[in-house]
């Protein structure tokens, strides 16, 4: 610039550089230009009134503007370009723009397979829905098919037509309403697809289909002992159920709830059940289930609308009358959704499931044939009103007898089958069943007894296999042509010089017999001449095997007919022709095969001392013995205190607490002048200090303890007790009486004290579990004390 006003500057005219035309490497450079300019120039017409205006207007393409015009005609960025046109050396322009062009071909030819995808894709969509159209009309021109509204009413019709008669009429009324608004939709709204769905299911529930049942009770008896042994309340109560029906010739409805711990079989009495019934299962879990659409449905205006689980269910089983299993109803959960337990109570009811309402097919369904299973592990948890629909059938959980019996006649048959081992095989003995049952696996179901025994056969199986394996190898390496050879064909290098000159056979590493065949060969070479007069070729080594004493080849013969024996053997063996040898499980291997035992013996003390008295306790495994221990602190004037451990809950603290007071004022009626309360302060401890303890059935036990260490006096041996205590030295009725009394038994406990009111529960006990107890019913403590004590004078006290 050299003046701003006006504006002037100074202009310098870049020249090419001097360059030779006829230079063959600038004129080949110059030429591909000009081929690959055609190939671009016919890509598009725009470029090519391009070129024409650039020579009609400038003139002929030199080399440097035939550069410049390619440059021009790329779509490269201004960098690049400014590059070509800041460039004097005419070859290198030519290759600059040559590069640019170049790239310029190859975005043009993916410009081009990607619109010619699109285009064949949409072509052929287009097409095919010609094609399609085409062929609707022609069909409906010959009359082979009709439209799709047409064809889908005509399907829904043939499917309720062999219902028509035993379907409700408020159901074909909503059924004919819904078909003839499905005519008047059209294909492709939104409303059509939830017309269609609504039909669908409304068509496909099984009006009025109903499963013949089976009425005989026999048949029934041997299904349900077949699949379960024990829970006799379960299958009478079924049994009961059939016979109704069979005297009235028709069955209704029930709804039963199975409570019970874990494992005691109460889903799958529920499949054995739907069995001895003939009737169709389904089973559906409300573990944890807060919404209230799982159980009513949604309303059809949500999009992905369903009907509730009942609804599902007879669509699936295809009959009106199924058993219905609901499982974990004790874990019903509550949510923003609503509260299921409470949408339960409609489907539960006897006298309102005949009409149940579901929000999505919104028309009356009659359940009132459905027979509904419910199981639960406590029913403390359900509502009362729905506790209230149930028939509760309460399952305590199998003692030893039942276990063995379960674990001989169907675990360990089902085991045995799945791990594929034969009967002949495996022998569990009696033993260690029973050890498994009392040392592993106390727990009220066998499902832990199961896993013990499918461990056990995993590994047996293992066992099994492995020596098999075994078997084969031993066969196989004595079977080996190799080794046979040895004897029959012995090799120049099995022949080796001893240190002393003699030869002998070379010794194999893992075969004992060679040895011998080395010996001989040994002894006999040794009057052999020296090996100096034998030669050092193998040409007369080969003289020297030939001369070996028919004695020493008689002895490997002999040699070789005991390996071919020995193999023939080993592969009989192999072959599985034998007997196979059994695995006996014995109390003694019984670690091996499930480790340590779990549980140890209840009974710590084979004489209780004084001031420790065995109580009786229900838990989550069924029952146990549970000690309660009294012992003197420190005694001296109005010291009297009681000091509690043992992890007690508040109910059980309160139960200790009463008990003091029951035993300060039963002392001083027995023994008025002893003070041994007033004046002492007690620590009372119900070991295992770890476990969460918690209930009022310890209290007449507890009583007892503080007692026995007042009067110095131990309880009579072999003495449990349970019951709650009142103030007034009332005993109160407790649960778990099976429970418990399977734990006294266990613990050989040969006397137990119940309170009176559970006399009902003792005598409902099966004979087996009642056997050889001396059980005590009562109503006061006095009485308690009498049985623990006997009777006891003011001056031993």
């Amino acid at each position: 610039m050299v003046d701003e006003e006006p504006l002037t500057v100074k202009v310098d005219h870049l020249k090419d550089l001097p360059y030779n035309k006829d230079e063959e490497v600038i004129k080949a450079t110059y030429f591909e230009v000009i081929s690959t300019l055609r190939d671009v120039l016919k890509i598009s017409s725009v470029w090519r009134e391009y070129a024409k205006t650039y020579s009609r207007y400038i003139g002929e393409f030199t080399y440097g503007r035939l550069a410049d015009f390619g440059a021009a005609l790329s779509m490269a960025n201004k960098l690049l370009c400014q590059q070509v046109l800041e460039e004097l050396d005419v070859h290198r322009r030519l290759k600059l723009t040559l590069n640019l062009i170049k790239k310029e071909i190859e975005i043009s030819k993916i410009q081009e397979s990607i619109a010619k995808a699109i285009e064949e894709k949409i072509s052929g969509e287009q097409r095919r829905y010609l094609l399609n159209e085409q062929l609707k009309a022609i069909k409906k021109e010959l009359g082979l098919e009709t439209d799709d509204k047409t064809a889908l009413s005509s399907k829904f019709r043939e499917r309720i037509e062999p219902k028509k008669d035993r379907c409700p009429p408020h159901v074909l009324q909503v059924i004919e309403e819904e078909l003839a608004k499905l005519q008047l939709l059209e294909a492709s709204s939104s409303e059509f697809n939830v017309t269609r769905n609504y039909l669908d299911w409304l068509t496909a529930l099984p009006w009025g289909d109903y499963s013949d049942e089976n009425f005989d009770v026999r048949n029934a008896q041997k299904i349900l002992d077949e699949d379960h042994y024990g829970l006799s309340d379960v299958k009478e109560r079924i049994l009961e159920f059939i016979a109704v029906g069979k005297l009235r010739g028709t069955s209704h409805g029930k709804i039963i709830c199975l409570s019970g711990p874990p494992g005691v079989g109460k889903t799958s009495i529920g499949r054995s059940i739907a069995r001895a019934l003939n009737r169709k299962f389904y089973r559906f879990s409300v573990g944890g289930l807060a919404d209230v659409a799982e159980i009513k449905g949604h309303r059809r205006t949500y999009i992905g609308a369903m009907p509730g689980k009942v609804v599902q269910c007879l669509k699936s089983v295809g009959t009106a009358n199924p058993l219905v299993l609901i499982d974990e109803i004790d874990k019903l959960g509550r949510g923003h959704a609503g509260d299921p337990a409470s949408a339960l109570l409609e489907l539960l009811d006897p006298e309102q499931n005949m009409n149940f309402l579901d929000h999505y097919l919104d028309v009356p369904i009659d359940l009132s044939k459905v027979l509904f299973v419910c199981t639960a592990n406590v029913i403390d948890t359900i509502p009362t009103p729905l506790l209230d629909r149930m028939e509760v059938i309460a399952i305590a959980g199998y003692i030893t007898d039942e276990k063995m019996h379960i674990a001989r006649d169907y675990l360990e048959k089902a085991t045995r089958e799945a791990c594929g081992i034969k009967p002949e095989q495996v022998e569990v003995t009696a033993a260690a069943l029973l050890e498994l049952i009392e040392n592993y696996c106390r727990e009220a179901g066998v499902r832990n007894l199961q896993k013990q025994i499918e461990k056990i056969y995993r590994k047996i199986a293992l066992q099994l296999v492995r020596k098999e394996i075994s078997i084969e190898t031993s066969a196989a390496a004595s079977l080996q042509p190799g080794k046979l050879k040895q004897y029959n064909e012995p090799s120049k290098k099995d022949l080796i010089e001893d240190a002393d000159g003699s030869l002998s056979f070379e010794k194999s590493d893992n075969d004992p017999s060679s040895e011998n065949v080395d010996a001989a060969a040994t002894a006999e070479s040794k009057n052999m001449a020296n090996p100096e007069q034998i030669g050092e070729t193998w040409e007369e080594v080969e003289m020297v095997e030939v001369d070996l004493s028919l004695d020493q080849t008689t002895r490997v013969g002999k040699q070789i007919n005991s390996e071919v024996d020995e193999v023939i053997d080993i592969g009989e063996k192999a072959g599985g022709d034998t007997e196979v040898d059994k695995v006996v499980i014995d109390v003694s291997n019984l670690v091996d095969f499930v480790g340590k035992p779990v549980f140890h013996a209840d009974k710590i003390y084979d004489q209780t001392p004084i001031g420790v008295v065995m109580g009786l306790a229900w838990t989550a495994l069924g029952g146990s013995t549970l000690y309660i221990e009294t012992t003197l602190v420190e005694q001296g004037e109005g010291k009297g205190a009681l000091h509690i451990t043992g992890q007690l809950g508040d109910v059980m603290k309160e139960s200790a607490q009463i008990a003091h007071t029951v035993a300060r004022a039963i002392l001083l009626e027995k023994v008025p002048e002893n003070p041994f309360f007033a004046n002492s302060k007690l620590h009372l401890h119900v070991p295992a200090g770890a476990t969460p303890k918690d209930g009022p059935s310890a209290g007449c036990t507890m009583i007892t303890s503080l007692l026995s260490l007042a009067i110095k006096r131990p309880v009579r041996k072999d003495l449990a007790m349970t019951g709650e205590v009142t103030l007034t030295g009332r005993i109160l009725p407790i649960g778990g009486v099976k429970e418990k009394t399977i734990a006294a038994r266990r613990s050989e406990v040969k006397t137990i004290i119940f309170p009176a009111a559970n006399r009902r529960d003792f005598d409902e006990l099966s004979d087996n579990v009642k056997e050889g107890l001396d059980v005590h019913f009562v109503d006061d403590y006095n009485q308690i004390f009498e049985l623990a004590f006997g009777s006891i004078d003011s001056s031993e006290s």
